[in-house]
């Protein structure tokens, strides 16, 4: 028998007690064990007939063709046939679960901190608690247990109280418990270096082959077809007569399925499916571990427990425990075998040891405990720690379901749901911008094997770690540089990371703040970094409460208000939409209208079906260039240029390419991001400044807001827009990227005898959200309307002219508003990131989407969606009638509502009147 203590004394070079059982050694080149030592009663891998032919034959045609049959494949089988898509087929090329499901721990938690991934959890744990018993009769294998959290720090138990809050939104119960509540709760638990837990008594565990097994059922049962022992050998993908590739076929062993659609639900084998069809899937296979202990007397009916502060999870086995986590040495899966299916790896105890240190302290009887068996088994993992989803930018009907981080129970309803109604309906239901492999990774990260390698490591890594609302990676770091990027480095820039690129932050006082290599935390024998200055400010913004930088990012945006300050924006995305169909296009796709005369610029969004926004954007009219230029291409017919914020730039060139591809018209979109740099220089003093360094008249006659025109600074031609996203009088300036850092120098000398200063994002937000501008993925996502988000003004509605999602507009204004989003203060000077929960007279009414603090008004600023409890429509007089708290961490401030916004709510100022 082995033993929890003897196993962390193996790892370190002391004698061995008996009665230890040494582990075999681990060997990088070691292949899968044949042993079955998973602490379920029932596999799938024992149901199989031992024959390697394929359960069923495969049918000629199928409307979609799932491949793996893990939680992800048959969730999302399960959810398609129930949204009515009955010649559905699911190929496994061996049992089902086989690969990484069958071994997975499947635990849920409830409460993370994301709306969007709360709702996902809940569905489920309804789809494995109630909807598949009541339809199949059969029990998945669903245990409700609960779930606690360990804090040993204060910093730990904010998050979990923010959680907290926000699970009062959703009806999550949770509970906050001192160390005693807790010893309480659980007696076999060390509480001397606790802050305090968080308990919620709804979370609990499933099991795989009962939940994937009763999905199967039910789902066949609608007439799903479902394949076992069927590879997958190929994907035909053709390319249609407007060059766009699409699937057609899948190719097996035993037959070929005709199909416009593949979903690749595969796992840590979906880089080789997608390369069958010339699609890039970005994850990493790694080794992930858990150990099965022997009875524990005492143990039976505790609630499963995450220390994330110890890096370890504890899950109830019966009357033993499963023991995991995170470490920061993963082993990586160089090699993928094809062949590997119900197999599990040698446990490396150097690796895991870490996770038995902690386990003993959180449950001491461990030490006493025998070890009955080990789990080490392949799970794929992804830059970001989000799964993979959605229809990939290289082929169309050609979806992702896979690199879900070990958590592909637990999110496995919520996404196979989504996925489903992806497929049919062309988007999800729900905001799974998080998730789309088409928004979140620039097309030249993709196919960057160190990028993903270290962004993978960071991520598992840093799993269990508190998530901080300023957190910045320190892997994957310098591959996309605008041309200020040395220039500001130098002025002691320190840099955020979005999409790749390096883009301002705040200006550090104390000099430049490099970002390094990666270190891998000192992983895999490599030396950490000493004196690391980037990691030290990074580690200061480690607060929920104000970090030591506010009054730098208060005298940032105070700089702008009274004098001018200059933003580096060189990171936005720059489009050109050009061609004979170019105003039709921008009709469709733009909800203001657009096409009006060159020199003009309109702030606008773009829409989807349901009317949600999936994007704020400016749409310039523009003259063709004699000759071409970046800043002024060649081309026939209408121009339109386009500028969108750097970190949400691929998904709007993902959702214009696909409504143009849908619609078939003769334009094209070009992408000049790389080309150009974006200065914005905005405040009371920016004409006077500019009107030095630009070659044109700056008055409100010559150059009115929400115009733009080319003309030269400091001997270079550029284009200037007279624009604020800060809610000043300003202009942004686009050049060319050799001209940049002339341009810059010319007008931050202009600048100096006005008082100038460089500043950051962290000042942009400060700042636009005290104007009361949107900040999309925030404050405004996919599932909101303009009229829910106060844009109404954006939709060309009194126009005759249609546009994408207009037709749900028009009917949810029929119908009326039951979510609308307001604008709150609170005197009292607290920090809010998002999260917190709205009350409106004693109820829950929704919860803050976007907060910071607003240094003019000086006061917190808060954005979040109410609704009326009562289901009525939440008209603006709803809004006002209403006595208001914002709940942080368990704590209620009262707060203020605002129907405009409280900064210049008559637009004074962007139209430079003072």
């Amino acid at each position: 028998m082995s033993y929890v203590s003897c196993a962390l004394r193996v790892a370190t070079p002391r004698c061995l007690a008996a009665p230890w059982r040494s582990p075999r050694p681990f060997s990088s080149a070691s292949g899968p064990t044949a042993e079955k030592s998973v602490p379920y009663q029932k596999t799938l891998k024992e149901e199989g007939s031992g024959s390697k032919e394929p359960s069923q034959p495969p049918p000629s045609s199928a409307e979609v063709v799932v491949v793996g049959g893990g939680s992800l494949g048959c969730q999302t089988t399960y959810h398609l046939a129930k949204q009515g898509v009955t010649n559905v087929v699911l190929l496994e090329r061996d049992r089902l679960t086989s690969g990484t499901t069958w071994h997975t721990a499947g635990l849920l938690w409830q409460l993370r901190p994301s709306d969007v991934e709360v709702e996902l959890l809940a569905h489920t744990r309804e789809v494995v608690s109630r909807e598949l018993p009541a339809e199949t009769g059969l029990h998945t294998g669903w245990l409700q247990n609960g779930g606690l959290f360990i804090a040993s720090s204060k910093q730990r138990l904010d998050e979990y109280k923010r959680l907290m809050s926000l699970g009062k939104v959703y009806g999550v119960e949770s509970y906050v418990l001192t160390p005693a509540q807790t010893k309480d709760l659980y007696p076999l638990m060390n509480i001397s270096d606790l802050y305090g837990t968080l308990y919620v008594p709804k979370d609990g565990t499933m099991d795989p082959a009962g939940t994937c097994s009763t999905l199967a059922r039910a789902a066949t049962a609608r007439g799903a077809t479902i394949i076992e022992n069927c590879p997958v050998t190929g994907i035909q993908v053709r390319t249609d007569d407007f060059g766009v590739k699409r699937v057609y076929a899948v190719e097996t062993a035993h037959g070929t399925i005709q199909t416009p659609c593949v979903v690749n639900c595969a796992g840590v084998w979906a880089p080789a499916l997608g390369k069958l069809a010339g699609v890039q899937v970005p994850l990493v296979g790694m080794h992930h571990a858990y150990v099965v202990t022997e009875r524990i007397e005492g143990i039976q009916d505790m609630p499963n427990v995450r220390d994330h502060d110890a890096s370890v999870y504890l899950r109830l086995q019966g009357d033993a425990l499963s023991v995991g986590g995170y470490e920061s040495n993963p082993i990586f899966w160089e090699e993928v075998s094809e062949k590997f299916a119900f197999g599990l790896f040698d446990l490396n105890w150097d690796v895991f040891m870490q996770h038995i240190e902690g386990a003993i302290n959180r449950v001491p009887v461990l030490e006493r405990t025998g070890i009955k068996s080990t789990v080490c088994g392949p799970e794929s993992f992804t830059a970001d720690h989000k799964p993979l989803m959605g229809e990939a930018p290289e082929v169309r009907g050609f979806f992702l379901g896979c690199g879900f981080n070990s958590a592909g129970m637990m999110l496995g309803g919520g996404c196979g749901k989504e996925l489903a109604h992806w497929i049919i309906h062309g988007r999800p239901e729900k905001d799974m911008y998080s998730y789309d492999i088409r928004q979140r990774f620039h097309r030249s990260l993709t196919d960057n094997n160190r990028w993903i390698r270290e962004r993978s490591h960071e991520a598992y890594a840093k799993n269990y770690s508190v998530v901080f609302p300023h957190d910045e990676p320190l892997a994957g770091r310098n591959l996309r540089k605008d041309p200020l990027h040395e220039e500001l480095l130098r002025q002691g820039c320190f840099f955020q990371e979005r999409h790749g690129w390096e883009r301002p932050g705040w200006f550090n006082p104390g000099g430049a703040a490099p970002v390094l290599d990666y270190d891998y935390y000192g992983a895999y024998g490599r030396e950490r970094h000493r004196d690391y200055l980037y990691n030290r400010l990074l580690g200061d913004e480690y607060t929920f409460d104000f970090p030591p930088h506010h009054d730098i990012i208060k005298k940032e945006c105070l700089t702008c208000r009274n004098a001018l300050a200059l933003f580096d924006m060189s990171y936005f995305g720059k489009f050109y939409l050009v061609g004979p169909e170019a105003t039709k296009a921008v009709n469709w796709l733009f909800t203001a209208d657009v096409s009006k005369a060159p020199g003009s610029t309109v702030y606008t969004c773009m829409l989807n079906k349901q009317g949600g926004v999936e994007s704020d954007l400016t749409v310039s009219r523009i003259s063709p260039g004699h000759p071409a230029s970046p800043l002024a291409p060649a081309f026939e017919g209408d121009g339109y240029y386009l500028a969108i914020g750097g970190a949400v730039a691929q998904h709007n060139w993902s959702h214009i390419t696909t409504v143009l591809q849908d619609m078939k018209l003769q334009c094209k979109l070009l992408d000049c991001s790389e080309e150009l740099g974006m200065m914005s220089i905005q405040g009371p003093l920016s004409r006077v400044v500019l009107q030095e360094v630009l070659d044109t008249d700056l008055s409100n006659e010559a150059f009115p807001f929400s115009t733009h025109k080319l003309t030269t600074a400091a001997g270079c031609k550029v284009r200037a827009m007279r624009l604020s996203f800060v809610g000043e009088m300003g202009w942004e300036l686009h050049v060319p990227r050799a001209d940049c850092v002339k341009v810059y120098r010319a007008v931050m000398q202009a600048g100096a005898r006005h008082g100038i200063a460089n500043a950051g994002y962290r000042a942009i937000d400060s700042l636009s959200i005290e104007k009361g501008y949107r900040h999309w993925h925030a404050d405004l996502r996919t599932d909101d309307t303009p009229l829910e988000a106060g844009l109404a003004f954006t939709c060309k509605l009194k126009s005759s002219i249609p546009f994408l999602g207009r037709e749900a507009v028009e009917a949810q204004k029929a119908k009326g508003i039951f979510r609308r989003l307001v604008c709150f203060t609170t005197e009292e000077k607290v920090p809010m990131f998002g999260l917190e929960a709205v009350w409106r007279d004693g109820k829950v009414v929704g919860h803050i989407r976007r907060a910071d603090f607003g240094f003019a008004l000086d006061k917190t600023i808060a954005y979040g969606y109410i609704r009326d409890p009562a289901g009525g429509p939440v008209s603006l007089d709803f809004v006002k009638s209403g006595s208001y708290q914002l709940e942080r961490m368990g704590e209620t401030f009262p707060a203020q509502a605002h129907t405009k916004s409280p900064f210049d709510p008559d637009n004074k100022r962007v139209k430079g009147f003072y």
